[in-house]
């Protein structure tokens, strides 16, 4: 039985090794959100929030032919924005926070969506998260997304032993290259959905499973989140 050193330096090389596999694995990953500007993007991803991508595309495809700036957002009465978006659930919740940040990119960002981190995390909705699936998708800016995926695999793969995204981010950045950032994270997101599930892993099934601790020392145990 192979024994893993979680060392940062050991882990920086196993992550290589992870990284290239995965690449190969799922050759299409990438955001799997339909949009074609950043501000299609933010809404998604507001959208997204407990919601399948595909039920969002599915809105999203009527939604943008409806609105497409911030001012058709913020000029919508709240109920019919509301209705636009019922399907994706928590629609109250949401449709505030879409027109809440849309207002404030009229009024803070001269109508457009902001390109820094510091920015992103001001907007009404927006976490970590949200920011840099935005950072790497629209800005070309390297970006981790902790995702409920990217948490769940850096930490069977001994990435990380923190379950709070910030402390997550940063410990992979240390052993993932900054250029490798995005399309990591989306390897990782495909890589959870197919085959590292919750809580039925394919682990007989994985490409990576030599290089992941998770099946050894979980053997015999009832699998967890």
């Amino acid at each position: 039985m192979a024994k893993f050193k979680l060392t940062q330096a050991a882990n920086r090389e196993r992550a290589a090794v992870v990284f290239d596999r995965l690449r190969k694995a799922y050759p299409g990953a990438a955001c799997t959100l339909d949009h074609q500007n950043p501000l299609e993007l933010l809404v998604a991803t507001i959208l997204a929030a407990q919601c399948t991508d595909e039920r969002v595309n599915i809105v999203t495809k009527t939604l943008f032919k409806k609105y497409r700036k911030p001012e058709d957002y913020v000029g919508a009465p709240i109920h019919e924005l509301e209705g636009d978006i019922r399907q994706c659930g928590f629609f109250r919740q949401k449709a505030n926070s879409i027109a809440k940040t849309c207002r404030a990119i009229l009024e803070g960002f001269g109508g457009k969506v902001p390109r820094t981190m510091e920015q992103l995390v001001e907007l009404n909705g927006v976490g970590r998260k949200t920011a840099n699936v935005l950072l790497g998708e629209c800005f070309d800016a390297p970006a981790i997304i902790v995702d409920t995926h990217c948490r769940r695999l850096s930490n069977r793969l001994g990435f990380t032993k923190n379950s709070d995204p910030g402390k997550i981010e940063q410990d992979l950045m240390k052993i993932w290259p900054q250029e490798r950032w995005t399309l990591f994270s989306h390897c990782l997101v495909f890589h959870g959905r197919t085959v590292c599930l919750s809580r039925a892993p394919k682990c007989s099934e994985c490409v990576i499973g030599d290089l992941c601790p998770f099946p050894q020392t979980n053997a015999g145990k009832k699998i967890a989140k």
